[in-house]
């Protein structure tokens, strides 16, 4: 879940206000890498992502299961 962007404006105002970014992080609670990457953005919205890579193929593993349906069944104990 991202940080709000009131926020994200908080931090970014200490940090431009003369506070150091170690000192940001451990007021605000959060990790110093996020920080820096809002101090390299030029806004502070969100980055929407429009679709991940998955580690699995969804079509081969469709075709996985109908050439070997008795290994898709789940044995319970």
């Amino acid at each position: 879940m991202p940080y709000s962007l009131d926020f994200r404006q908080k931090v970014i105002n200490f940090v431009e206000n003369g506070g150091t970014i170690t000192k940001a992080a451990h007021t605000f609670g959060i990790g110093r890498a996020s920080i820096y990457r809002w101090l390299s953005r030029p806004t502070l919205e969100a980055t929407k992502v429009k679709s991940r890579q998955r580690k699995l193929d969804w079509k081969e593993l469709e075709k996985d299961v109908k050439q070997n349906p008795e290994s898709s069944i789940v044995r319970q104990s």
